[in-house]
Protein backbone atom coordinates (compact mmCIF):
# COMPACT_ATOMS: atom_id res chain seq x y z
CA UNK A 1 0.00 0.00 0.00
CA UNK A 2 2.68 2.43 0.71
CA UNK A 3 4.41 1.92 -2.53
CA UNK A 4 1.19 2.34 -4.02
CA UNK A 5 0.37 5.73 -2.48
CA UNK A 6 3.96 6.48 -3.34
CA UNK A 7 3.70 5.87 -7.36
CA UNK A 8 -0.01 7.97 -7.22
CA UNK A 9 1.92 10.78 -5.11
CA UNK A 10 4.51 11.10 -7.68
CA UNK A 11 2.77 10.69 -10.41
CA UNK A 12 0.07 13.45 -9.85
CA UNK A 13 3.73 15.54 -9.22
CA UNK A 14 4.84 14.63 -12.75
CA UNK A 15 1.35 15.04 -14.13
CA UNK A 16 0.59 18.00 -12.55
CA UNK A 17 4.17 19.47 -13.32
CA UNK A 18 3.84 18.62 -17.23
CA UNK A 19 0.17 20.02 -17.12
CA UNK A 20 0.37 22.80 -14.94
CA UNK A 21 3.70 23.80 -17.22
CA UNK A 22 2.20 23.80 -20.45
CA UNK A 23 -0.65 26.35 -19.50
CA UNK A 24 1.76 28.58 -17.83
CA UNK A 25 3.76 28.51 -21.32
CA UNK A 26 0.33 28.85 -23.28
CA UNK A 27 0.15 32.69 -21.41
CA UNK A 28 2.85 33.68 -23.13
CA UNK A 29 1.12 33.34 -26.70
CA UNK A 30 -1.17 36.20 -25.91
CA UNK A 31 1.78 38.15 -24.99
CA UNK A 32 4.35 37.64 -28.14
CA UNK A 33 1.48 37.95 -30.52
CA UNK A 34 0.59 41.51 -29.14
CA UNK A 35 3.93 42.70 -29.06
CA UNK A 36 4.77 40.86 -32.08
CA UNK A 37 2.60 42.00 -35.10
CA UNK A 38 1.69 39.41 -37.74
CA UNK A 39 3.11 41.60 -40.53
CA UNK A 40 6.56 41.91 -38.82
CA UNK A 41 6.79 38.15 -39.12
CA UNK A 42 8.57 37.62 -35.89
CA UNK A 43 6.29 34.88 -34.71
CA UNK A 44 6.43 33.24 -38.00
CA UNK A 45 10.66 32.76 -36.91
CA UNK A 46 9.46 31.89 -33.55
CA UNK A 47 7.57 28.98 -34.41
CA UNK A 48 10.13 28.08 -37.54
CA UNK A 49 12.95 27.76 -34.81
CA UNK A 50 11.09 25.93 -31.87
CA UNK A 51 10.14 23.25 -34.46
CA UNK A 52 13.59 22.84 -35.29
CA UNK A 53 14.61 22.53 -31.44
CA UNK A 54 11.79 20.25 -30.89
CA UNK A 55 13.29 17.96 -33.90
CA UNK A 56 16.98 17.92 -33.14
CA UNK A 57 15.94 17.52 -29.00
CA UNK A 58 14.39 14.04 -30.10
CA UNK A 59 17.34 13.09 -32.09
CA UNK A 60 20.00 14.23 -29.78
CA UNK A 61 18.60 12.27 -27.04
CA UNK A 62 18.59 9.44 -28.66
CA UNK A 63 15.61 7.46 -26.68
CA UNK A 64 18.08 7.80 -24.08
CA UNK A 65 15.95 8.81 -21.47
CA UNK A 66 13.82 5.39 -21.59
CA UNK A 67 16.53 3.21 -22.40
CA UNK A 68 18.18 5.29 -19.27
CA UNK A 69 15.19 3.85 -16.56
CA UNK A 70 15.56 0.36 -18.08
CA UNK A 71 18.72 -0.21 -17.87
CA UNK A 72 19.06 1.80 -14.31
CA UNK A 73 16.58 -0.81 -13.12
CA UNK A 74 17.73 -4.18 -15.01
CA UNK A 75 19.33 -6.41 -12.25
CA UNK A 76 22.62 -6.77 -13.00
CA UNK A 77 23.70 -3.25 -14.18
CA UNK A 78 25.40 -0.77 -12.22
CA UNK A 79 22.65 2.42 -11.85
CA UNK A 80 26.13 4.76 -12.00
CA UNK A 81 27.75 3.52 -14.99
CA UNK A 82 24.03 3.58 -17.09
CA UNK A 83 24.19 7.16 -15.65
CA UNK A 84 27.36 8.07 -16.89
CA UNK A 85 27.51 6.23 -20.19
CA UNK A 86 24.37 7.58 -21.07
CA UNK A 87 25.16 11.42 -20.37
CA UNK A 88 28.43 10.51 -22.48
CA UNK A 89 26.82 9.34 -25.09
CA UNK A 90 23.93 12.41 -25.30
CA UNK A 91 26.43 14.91 -24.17
CA UNK A 92 28.77 13.83 -27.14
CA UNK A 93 26.12 14.13 -29.58
CA UNK A 94 24.92 17.67 -28.32
CA UNK A 95 28.55 18.98 -28.10
CA UNK A 96 29.31 17.80 -31.91
CA UNK A 97 25.32 19.57 -32.69
CA UNK A 98 26.74 22.76 -31.47
CA UNK A 99 30.09 22.74 -33.24
CA UNK A 100 28.40 22.01 -36.30
CA UNK A 101 26.05 24.43 -36.00
CA UNK A 102 28.44 27.52 -35.56
CA UNK A 103 31.40 25.87 -37.45
CA UNK A 104 28.97 25.74 -40.58
CA UNK A 105 26.58 29.08 -39.10
CA UNK A 106 27.00 30.32 -42.44
CA UNK A 107 25.05 27.98 -44.85
CA UNK A 108 22.99 26.95 -42.73
CA UNK A 109 21.36 30.35 -41.98
CA UNK A 110 21.34 30.99 -46.13
CA UNK A 111 19.27 27.86 -46.32
CA UNK A 112 17.02 28.81 -43.62
CA UNK A 113 16.28 32.43 -44.56
CA UNK A 114 18.03 33.82 -41.47
CA UNK A 115 21.20 35.10 -43.04
CA UNK A 116 20.45 38.49 -41.77
CA UNK A 117 20.11 37.24 -37.99
CA UNK A 118 22.43 34.33 -37.63
CA UNK A 119 21.88 34.68 -34.03
CA UNK A 120 18.86 33.72 -33.85
CA UNK A 121 19.80 30.01 -35.09
CA UNK A 122 23.43 30.30 -32.75
CA UNK A 123 21.14 30.68 -29.65
CA UNK A 124 18.81 28.69 -30.35
CA UNK A 125 20.92 26.08 -30.65
CA UNK A 126 22.76 26.20 -27.47
CA UNK A 127 19.52 26.00 -25.90
CA UNK A 128 19.42 22.83 -27.45
CA UNK A 129 21.92 21.78 -26.64
CA UNK A 130 21.38 22.95 -22.41
CA UNK A 131 18.28 21.29 -23.24
CA UNK A 132 19.81 17.62 -24.31
CA UNK A 133 22.20 17.83 -21.68
CA UNK A 134 19.99 18.09 -18.89
CA UNK A 135 17.73 15.05 -20.25
CA UNK A 136 19.54 12.23 -18.49
CA UNK A 137 19.73 14.45 -14.72
CA UNK A 138 15.87 15.24 -15.14
CA UNK A 139 16.01 11.27 -15.62
CA UNK A 140 18.08 10.57 -12.91
CA UNK A 141 16.10 12.78 -10.45
CA UNK A 142 12.84 10.27 -11.22
CA UNK A 143 15.08 7.51 -10.97
CA UNK A 144 15.85 8.67 -7.16
CA UNK A 145 12.48 9.50 -6.83
CA UNK A 146 12.95 13.32 -6.37
CA UNK A 147 9.80 14.20 -7.82
CA UNK A 148 9.80 17.48 -5.57
CA UNK A 149 12.83 18.58 -7.15
CA UNK A 150 12.16 17.47 -10.72
CA UNK A 151 9.38 19.83 -10.56
CA UNK A 152 10.41 22.45 -8.94
CA UNK A 153 13.06 22.75 -11.73
CA UNK A 154 10.32 22.46 -14.41
CA UNK A 155 8.40 25.61 -12.51
CA UNK A 156 11.25 27.48 -11.58
CA UNK A 157 12.44 27.46 -15.79
CA UNK A 158 8.73 28.57 -16.32
CA UNK A 159 8.05 31.18 -13.76
CA UNK A 160 10.93 32.80 -14.64
CA UNK A 161 10.64 32.55 -18.25
CA UNK A 162 7.43 34.49 -18.21
CA UNK A 163 8.89 36.69 -15.64
CA UNK A 164 11.73 38.10 -17.89
CA UNK A 165 8.98 38.57 -20.88
CA UNK A 166 6.91 40.10 -19.11
CA UNK A 167 9.74 42.95 -18.02
CA UNK A 168 11.47 42.65 -21.61
CA UNK A 169 8.34 42.65 -23.89
CA UNK A 170 5.81 44.63 -21.35
CA UNK A 171 7.71 46.47 -19.11
CA UNK A 172 11.06 47.50 -21.13
CA UNK A 173 8.48 47.84 -24.12
CA UNK A 174 10.66 45.38 -26.40
CA UNK A 175 9.57 44.49 -29.80
CA UNK A 176 12.39 42.88 -31.20
CA UNK A 177 12.23 38.37 -31.84
CA UNK A 178 15.55 38.41 -30.80
CA UNK A 179 14.78 38.80 -27.07
CA UNK A 180 12.53 35.65 -26.73
CA UNK A 181 15.44 33.13 -27.95
CA UNK A 182 17.98 35.36 -25.28
CA UNK A 183 15.79 34.91 -22.65
CA UNK A 184 14.87 31.19 -23.27
CA UNK A 185 19.28 30.81 -23.19
CA UNK A 186 19.05 32.64 -19.73
CA UNK A 187 16.15 30.26 -18.24
CA UNK A 188 18.00 27.26 -19.45
CA UNK A 189 21.18 28.01 -18.42
CA UNK A 190 20.19 28.72 -15.01
CA UNK A 191 18.30 25.84 -14.49
CA UNK A 192 21.32 23.75 -15.72
CA UNK A 193 23.86 25.12 -12.39
CA UNK A 194 20.86 23.05 -10.36
CA UNK A 195 22.38 19.74 -11.53
CA UNK A 196 25.87 20.39 -10.33
CA UNK A 197 25.27 17.50 -7.68
CA UNK A 198 24.16 15.01 -10.23
CA UNK A 199 26.62 15.64 -12.43
CA UNK A 200 29.15 15.62 -10.16
CA UNK A 201 28.10 13.33 -6.94
CA UNK A 202 28.05 10.49 -8.84
CA UNK A 203 31.06 8.37 -9.81
CA UNK A 204 31.16 8.36 -13.01
CA UNK A 205 32.50 5.12 -15.27
CA UNK A 206 31.96 4.60 -18.44
CA UNK A 207 31.52 0.75 -20.40
CA UNK A 208 31.66 0.55 -24.27
CA UNK A 209 30.34 -3.14 -23.62
CA UNK A 210 26.88 -1.49 -21.71
CA UNK A 211 26.72 1.54 -24.82
CA UNK A 212 26.53 -1.17 -27.13
CA UNK A 213 23.63 -3.05 -25.48
CA UNK A 214 21.51 0.53 -24.40
CA UNK A 215 22.11 1.45 -28.16
CA UNK A 216 20.58 -1.39 -29.13
CA UNK A 217 17.67 -0.79 -27.06
CA UNK A 218 17.59 2.56 -27.68
CA UNK A 219 17.35 2.80 -31.35
CA UNK A 220 13.91 1.73 -32.39
CA UNK A 221 12.87 4.11 -29.64
CA UNK A 222 14.19 7.28 -31.38
CA UNK A 223 12.68 6.22 -34.69
CA UNK A 224 9.77 6.03 -32.92
CA UNK A 225 9.74 9.69 -31.42
CA UNK A 226 11.23 11.00 -34.61
CA UNK A 227 8.09 9.75 -36.31
CA UNK A 228 6.37 11.14 -33.46
CA UNK A 229 7.79 14.80 -33.51
CA UNK A 230 7.60 15.34 -37.30
CA UNK A 231 4.06 14.68 -37.43
CA UNK A 232 3.95 17.68 -35.28
CA UNK A 233 6.35 19.95 -36.42
CA UNK A 234 7.14 19.19 -39.84
CA UNK A 235 4.86 21.68 -41.22
CA UNK A 236 6.48 23.97 -39.67
CA UNK A 237 9.79 23.69 -40.72
CA UNK A 238 9.07 23.53 -44.17
CA UNK A 239 6.89 26.16 -44.32
CA UNK A 240 9.43 28.57 -45.34
CA UNK A 241 10.65 26.52 -47.87
CA UNK A 242 7.98 25.12 -49.59
CA UNK A 243 6.25 28.64 -49.41
CA UNK A 244 8.76 30.59 -51.07
CA UNK A 245 9.85 27.28 -53.77
CA UNK A 246 8.04 28.79 -57.10
CA UNK A 247 9.68 31.99 -56.30
CA UNK A 248 6.01 33.60 -56.14
CA UNK A 249 6.19 34.53 -52.82
CA UNK A 250 9.50 35.73 -50.89
CA UNK A 251 10.56 34.58 -47.43
CA UNK A 252 9.15 37.69 -45.24
CA UNK A 253 5.57 36.62 -46.65
CA UNK A 254 6.75 32.92 -45.81
CA UNK A 255 7.63 34.02 -42.07
CA UNK A 256 4.58 36.24 -42.25
CA UNK A 257 1.98 33.55 -42.96
CA UNK A 258 3.63 31.03 -40.69
CA UNK A 259 3.13 33.55 -37.69
CA UNK A 260 -0.01 33.78 -38.45
CA UNK A 261 -0.59 29.94 -38.85
CA UNK A 262 1.59 29.35 -35.63
CA UNK A 263 -0.45 31.56 -33.68
CA UNK A 264 -3.61 30.79 -34.29
CA UNK A 265 -2.79 26.81 -34.17
CA UNK A 266 -2.06 27.63 -30.76
CA UNK A 267 -5.82 28.34 -29.66
CA UNK A 268 -6.48 24.76 -31.28
CA UNK A 269 -4.12 24.17 -28.33
CA UNK A 270 -6.39 23.59 -25.55
CA UNK A 271 -7.19 20.09 -27.77
CA UNK A 272 -3.97 19.38 -27.25
CA UNK A 273 -3.69 20.36 -23.38
CA UNK A 274 -7.34 17.96 -23.07
CA UNK A 275 -5.71 15.25 -24.46
CA UNK A 276 -2.35 15.15 -22.25
CA UNK A 277 -4.77 15.37 -19.18
CA UNK A 278 -6.23 12.19 -20.28
CA UNK A 279 -3.33 10.57 -21.32
CA UNK A 280 -2.02 11.25 -17.48
CA UNK A 281 -5.16 10.02 -16.32
CA UNK A 282 -5.64 6.86 -18.44
CA UNK A 283 -1.86 5.30 -19.41
CA UNK A 284 -1.31 3.93 -15.25
CA UNK A 285 -4.99 2.31 -15.51
CA UNK A 286 -4.81 0.60 -19.01
CA UNK A 287 -1.68 -1.29 -17.98
CA UNK A 288 -3.12 -1.81 -14.47
CA UNK A 289 -6.43 -3.39 -16.24
CA UNK A 290 -4.44 -5.17 -18.47
CA UNK A 291 -4.60 -8.86 -16.65
CA UNK A 292 -8.14 -8.51 -16.11
CA UNK A 293 -10.68 -10.42 -17.85
CA UNK A 294 -13.35 -7.59 -18.73
CA UNK A 295 -10.26 -5.45 -19.98
CA UNK A 296 -11.35 -4.99 -23.77
CA UNK A 297 -14.72 -3.80 -22.70
CA UNK A 298 -13.51 -1.57 -20.19
CA UNK A 299 -10.62 0.37 -23.26
CA UNK A 300 -14.15 0.14 -25.85
CA UNK A 301 -16.01 2.28 -23.22
CA UNK A 302 -13.01 4.66 -22.36
CA UNK A 303 -12.68 5.37 -26.13
CA UNK A 304 -16.08 6.29 -26.57
CA UNK A 305 -15.80 8.65 -23.44
CA UNK A 306 -13.12 10.12 -24.84
CA UNK A 307 -14.12 10.84 -28.21
CA UNK A 308 -17.73 12.14 -26.56
CA UNK A 309 -15.48 13.98 -24.42
CA UNK A 310 -13.20 15.56 -27.01
CA UNK A 311 -16.39 16.29 -29.38
CA UNK A 312 -17.57 18.48 -26.33
CA UNK A 313 -14.38 20.43 -25.94
CA UNK A 314 -14.50 20.94 -29.94
CA UNK A 315 -17.93 22.67 -29.19
CA UNK A 316 -17.07 25.03 -26.42
CA UNK A 317 -14.05 25.97 -28.39
CA UNK A 318 -15.95 26.76 -31.39
CA UNK A 319 -19.06 28.11 -29.82
CA UNK A 320 -17.05 30.66 -27.64
CA UNK A 321 -14.21 30.99 -30.39
CA UNK A 322 -15.24 34.39 -30.27
CA UNK A 323 -13.37 35.25 -27.23
CA UNK A 324 -11.12 33.17 -27.24
CA UNK A 325 -9.47 34.39 -30.36
CA UNK A 326 -8.43 37.55 -28.06
CA UNK A 327 -5.54 34.91 -27.28
CA UNK A 328 -3.68 36.40 -30.27
CA UNK A 329 -4.41 40.09 -31.62
CA UNK A 330 -6.87 40.82 -33.76
CA UNK A 331 -4.01 41.14 -36.92
CA UNK A 332 -3.76 37.24 -36.51
CA UNK A 333 -7.53 36.55 -36.90
CA UNK A 334 -7.28 35.56 -40.41
CA UNK A 335 -5.99 32.08 -39.85
CA UNK A 336 -8.72 31.49 -37.43
CA UNK A 337 -10.22 29.28 -40.06
CA UNK A 338 -7.12 26.50 -39.18
CA UNK A 339 -8.63 26.04 -36.05
CA UNK A 340 -11.72 23.68 -36.48
CA UNK A 341 -8.99 21.47 -38.36
CA UNK A 342 -6.15 21.38 -35.95
CA UNK A 343 -8.57 20.71 -33.19
CA UNK A 344 -9.80 17.42 -35.55
CA UNK A 345 -6.46 16.56 -36.04
CA UNK A 346 -5.79 16.60 -32.41
CA UNK A 347 -8.74 14.48 -31.79
CA UNK A 348 -7.80 12.11 -34.00
CA UNK A 349 -4.11 11.67 -32.47
CA UNK A 350 -5.68 10.88 -29.11
CA UNK A 351 -7.81 8.07 -30.68
CA UNK A 352 -4.67 7.03 -32.05
CA UNK A 353 -3.14 6.96 -28.69
CA UNK A 354 -5.82 5.28 -27.16
CA UNK A 355 -5.57 2.73 -29.93
CA UNK A 356 -1.88 2.27 -29.57
CA UNK A 357 -2.48 -0.14 -26.44
CA UNK A 358 -3.65 -3.08 -28.48
CA UNK A 359 0.19 -3.58 -29.47
CA UNK A 360 1.76 -2.10 -26.47
CA UNK A 361 0.01 -4.54 -23.96
CA UNK A 362 1.31 -7.42 -26.47
CA UNK A 363 5.22 -5.96 -27.01
CA UNK A 364 4.36 -5.23 -30.56
CA UNK A 365 5.76 -1.55 -30.82
CA UNK A 366 7.02 -2.06 -33.97
CA UNK A 367 3.53 -1.88 -35.29
CA UNK A 368 3.30 2.29 -33.70
CA UNK A 369 6.27 2.89 -35.92
CA UNK A 370 5.17 1.84 -38.31
CA UNK A 371 1.38 3.88 -38.54
CA UNK A 372 4.07 6.79 -37.15
CA UNK A 373 5.71 7.44 -40.38
CA UNK A 374 2.86 6.10 -42.42
CA UNK A 375 1.15 9.28 -41.41
CA UNK A 376 4.32 11.03 -41.60
CA UNK A 377 4.65 10.44 -45.34
CA UNK A 378 1.40 11.94 -45.73
CA UNK A 379 1.50 15.14 -44.12
CA UNK A 380 5.38 15.48 -45.61
CA UNK A 381 3.59 14.90 -49.10
CA UNK A 382 0.25 17.39 -48.10
CA UNK A 383 2.87 20.09 -47.34
CA UNK A 384 4.93 19.37 -50.21
CA UNK A 385 2.85 19.64 -52.57
CA UNK A 386 0.40 21.92 -51.60
CA UNK A 387 1.93 24.30 -49.62
CA UNK A 388 3.20 26.40 -52.17
CA UNK A 389 -0.65 27.14 -53.61
CA UNK A 390 -2.82 26.69 -50.45
CA UNK A 391 -0.19 28.16 -47.73
CA UNK A 392 -0.75 27.56 -44.31
CA UNK A 393 -4.42 25.70 -44.92
CA UNK A 394 -2.19 22.98 -46.71
CA UNK A 395 -0.17 22.73 -43.49
CA UNK A 396 -3.96 22.33 -40.92
CA UNK A 397 -4.78 19.92 -43.70
CA UNK A 398 -1.59 18.07 -43.77
CA UNK A 399 -1.71 17.29 -40.13
CA UNK A 400 -5.50 16.08 -40.18
CA UNK A 401 -4.36 13.76 -43.21
CA UNK A 402 -1.37 12.74 -41.38
CA UNK A 403 -2.60 11.51 -38.24
CA UNK A 404 -6.33 10.11 -40.14
CA UNK A 405 -3.97 7.93 -42.28
CA UNK A 406 -2.14 6.59 -38.83
CA UNK A 407 -5.73 6.17 -36.78
CA UNK A 408 -7.19 4.11 -39.64
CA UNK A 409 -4.18 2.24 -39.85
CA UNK A 410 -3.98 1.48 -36.37
CA UNK A 411 -7.43 0.07 -36.20
CA UNK A 412 -7.48 -1.75 -38.94
CA UNK A 413 -4.49 -3.35 -38.20
CA UNK A 414 -5.87 -3.86 -34.42
CA UNK A 415 -9.30 -5.34 -35.00
CA UNK A 416 -6.95 -8.13 -36.75
CA UNK A 417 -4.28 -8.42 -34.57
CA UNK A 418 -6.02 -7.83 -31.09
CA UNK A 419 -9.76 -6.95 -31.73
CA UNK A 420 -11.56 -4.89 -29.78
CA UNK A 421 -15.32 -4.40 -30.28
CA UNK A 422 -15.55 -0.64 -30.23
CA UNK A 423 -19.40 0.99 -30.30
CA UNK A 424 -18.98 2.30 -33.58
CA UNK A 425 -22.60 3.08 -33.77
CA UNK A 426 -22.86 5.33 -30.90
CA UNK A 427 -19.38 7.19 -31.69
CA UNK A 428 -21.09 8.08 -35.22
CA UNK A 429 -23.59 9.05 -34.16
CA UNK A 430 -22.23 11.27 -31.34
CA UNK A 431 -19.60 12.56 -34.43
CA UNK A 432 -23.12 13.49 -36.42
CA UNK A 433 -24.27 15.02 -34.26
CA UNK A 434 -20.93 17.02 -33.26
CA UNK A 435 -20.85 17.79 -37.14
CA UNK A 436 -24.37 19.06 -37.54
CA UNK A 437 -24.04 21.75 -34.24
CA UNK A 438 -20.35 22.95 -35.83
CA UNK A 439 -22.36 23.31 -39.03
CA UNK A 440 -24.85 24.99 -37.29
CA UNK A 441 -22.52 27.65 -35.64
CA UNK A 442 -20.63 28.24 -38.42
CA UNK A 443 -23.94 29.18 -40.03
CA UNK A 444 -24.50 32.01 -37.76
CA UNK A 445 -24.10 35.41 -39.96
CA UNK A 446 -20.57 37.25 -38.61
CA UNK A 447 -22.71 40.11 -38.32
CA UNK A 448 -24.23 39.22 -35.91
CA UNK A 449 -23.33 40.89 -32.37
CA UNK A 450 -20.59 38.13 -30.84
CA UNK A 451 -22.45 37.68 -27.88
CA UNK A 452 -25.20 37.06 -29.05
CA UNK A 453 -23.55 34.60 -31.24
CA UNK A 454 -22.34 32.88 -28.36
CA UNK A 455 -25.84 32.86 -26.02
CA UNK A 456 -26.76 30.68 -29.78
CA UNK A 457 -23.66 28.38 -29.69
CA UNK A 458 -24.68 27.86 -25.65
CA UNK A 459 -27.73 26.26 -26.57
CA UNK A 460 -26.19 23.88 -29.38
CA UNK A 461 -23.77 22.50 -26.65
CA UNK A 462 -26.95 22.48 -24.30
CA UNK A 463 -28.57 20.23 -26.80
CA UNK A 464 -25.38 17.80 -27.49
CA UNK A 465 -25.14 17.61 -23.35
CA UNK A 466 -28.79 16.62 -23.41
CA UNK A 467 -28.50 14.06 -26.11
CA UNK A 468 -25.57 12.49 -23.92
CA UNK A 469 -27.68 12.32 -20.40
CA UNK A 470 -30.42 10.96 -22.55
CA UNK A 471 -27.93 8.58 -24.09
CA UNK A 472 -25.28 7.44 -21.86
CA UNK A 473 -24.61 9.51 -19.16
CA UNK A 474 -28.29 9.04 -17.19
CA UNK A 475 -28.64 11.31 -14.73
CA UNK A 476 -29.32 8.93 -11.66
CA UNK A 477 -25.70 7.29 -12.63
CA UNK A 478 -23.79 10.06 -11.14
CA UNK A 479 -22.34 10.91 -7.62
CA UNK A 480 -23.73 13.16 -5.41
CA UNK A 481 -26.50 14.80 -7.63
CA UNK A 482 -27.62 11.22 -8.97
CA UNK A 483 -28.84 10.69 -5.50
CA UNK A 484 -31.75 13.27 -5.95
CA UNK A 485 -33.18 11.75 -9.36
CA UNK A 486 -32.70 8.00 -7.48
CA UNK A 487 -35.53 8.89 -5.04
Amino acid sequence: MANLKGLVKDTAIYGMSSIVGRFLNYLLVPLYTHVISAESGGYGVVTNLYAYSALFLVILTFGMETTFFRFANKEGENPHAVFSTAIAMVGTLALLFLAGVLGFIGPITEAMGYADHPEYVQVMAVVTTLDVLQAIPFSYLRYQKKAIKFASLKFLFIVLNIGLNLLFFVALGKTDVGYVFTLNLACTGLITFFFIPELFGVRWEFDFSLLRRMFTYSWPILVLGIAGILNQTFDKMIFPWAYTYTGEHTMKEAQVQLGIYGGCVKVAMIMAMITQAFRYAYEPIVFAKSKDKDSKEYYAVAMKYFIIFTLFAFLCVEGYLDLLKRIVNSDYHEGLKVVPIVMVAEIMMGVYFNLSFWYKLIDKTIWGAWFSFAGCIVLVAVNILLVPCYGYMACAWGGFAGYGTAMVLSYVVGQKVNPIRYDLKGICAYTLLAAVLFVVMESLPSAWPAWLRMVLNSGLIVLFLIWLVRRDLPLHSLPVIGKKFRK
